[in-house]
């Protein structure tokens, strides 16, 4: 089996990225949406995209033209999927939202055809068991927006067939990206486990040792090589995003993640980031501006307690057969912007003082901070 045509569902931030990285990687693709008003606001981002790669001398007008001719958009649910190889779902993070789209989609779609769900961190599994086609269901998360990030994670349910994992694989290695595969349908997959956790150790460890904002984020940028602070990186992504992705995280899996109030206050206030102009800081106006950060400000803070929290996590992931560590390192390469690896981090640290700072927390804290087996080996 091969794949040729593409449908994707849901023509927003996600929809219409994957829709134009798709095109531009010869696939003939279907863009479905409820309403044609949607689909006309999607192709409206995709050609402007696309002039701005004509204007950097990237693409040529005549294949920007092309790329779009590739692109058709259509409301019905049944006529958008009718010569599609592959279906990649990207409609709103909520369950059952999900699973309605997918019962709709099981009576329409022919049974050859692999059902793909752009996720970040809704159980695969659950999702292809309300479908007659589990064998054939796949997560797919792009990262967003989905035209610049490298990084994609392709994540089998517990049915799904290898065929199906190595055809995915080979679409995502098509359209220019890196997959990174999560062997286990396990919360979070790879990079939102090692992400959305560090967000809340983040805001314990200001509450703690009375850090300032700029202070933290300054070490995680020096000190630990992120390409911003922490609290930068979580008003990027939107609380919106990290609240309902903390929701899922820890339904699923209470060891994961040890929920901060601060950020579901931030997220019932609309405080959401720089999209609403505050967050952990204010933004001053539509352009998106840096915070302020340096070495001398990195110097007052320790992160040791964020390093053992993302290493902790990465160490789960092996141990429980996720992944393991070459793999990892590339998915918060790729997928957070990390300038070193975490394993590296780990040792300039030390690997028996983080045990003990873990330890030390789990003794205050309780059973969250519990090292993984794989690091007490380590030492």
């Amino acid at each position: 089996m091969t794949v040729k045509n593409i449908t994707v569902l849901g023509s927003g931030i996600m929809g219409h990225g994957i829709a134009q990285v798709s095109a531009m990687s010869g696939y003939n693709v279907v863009l479905r949406d409820i309403e044609q008003q949607f689909l006309d606001k999607a192709m409206e981002k995709i050609k402007w995209s696309l002039e701005k790669l004509v204007s950097k001398e990237k693409i040529s007008k005549q294949e920007s033209d092309s790329i779009l001719s590739r692109i058709k958009t259509v409301v019905d649910l049944k006529e958008a999927v009718k010569s599609a190889d592959m279906v990649i779902e990207a409609v709103p993070e909520i369950m059952e939202l999900k699973k309605k789209v997918y019962s709709e989609l099981d009576q329409v779609a022919d049974k050859r055809i692999i059902f793909a769900s752009n996720t970040s961190t809704l159980p695969i599994t659950e999702i292809a068991n309300t479908t007659s086609r589990p064998d054939r269901f796949i997560g797919i998360h792009f990262f967003n927006p989905p035209q610049l990030m490298k990084l994609v994670e392709v994540i089998p349910g517990q049915k799904t067939d290898q065929q199906i994992v190595n055809l995915t694989v080979d679409y995502v290695k098509s359209v220019k990206k890196e997959p990174v595969i999560c062997k286990k349908d396990v919360p979070g997959f790879i990079v939102n486990r090692l992400f959305i956790p560090m967000v809340h150790e983040a805001c314990w460890l200001k509450q703690r040792e009375n850090y300032t904002l700029e202070e933290i984020d300054s070490a995680v940028k020096f000190t630990m090589g992120f390409p911003m602070g922490i609290f930068e990186l979580a008003d990027f992504t939107g609380m919106d995003v990290i609240h309902k992705a903390t929701i899922e995280l820890q339904i699923r899996d209470k060891k994961v993640i040890f929920p901060h109030p601060h950020i579901e206050k931030l997220y019932n206030d609309k405080k959401l980031g720089q999209k609403t102009g505050e967050g952990f800081y204010k933004y001053s106006d539509e352009k998106y501006e840096r915070v302020q950060l340096d070495e001398e400000l990195a110097k007052k803070c320790n992160p040791i307690s964020l390093v053992a929290n993302i290493l902790n996590n990465a160490a789960w992931l092996v141990t429980n057969k996720a992944s393991d560590i070459t793999e990892i390192e590339k998915a918060a390469q790729l997928g957070l912007g990390l300038k070193k690896p975490i394993f590296d981090t780990a040792k300039e640290f030390g690997i028996k003082n983080i045990i003990s700072e873990l330890n030390g927390l789990a003794q205050k804290y309780g059973a969250f901070y519990e090292p993984d087996p794989l690091l007490t080996s380590m030492q």
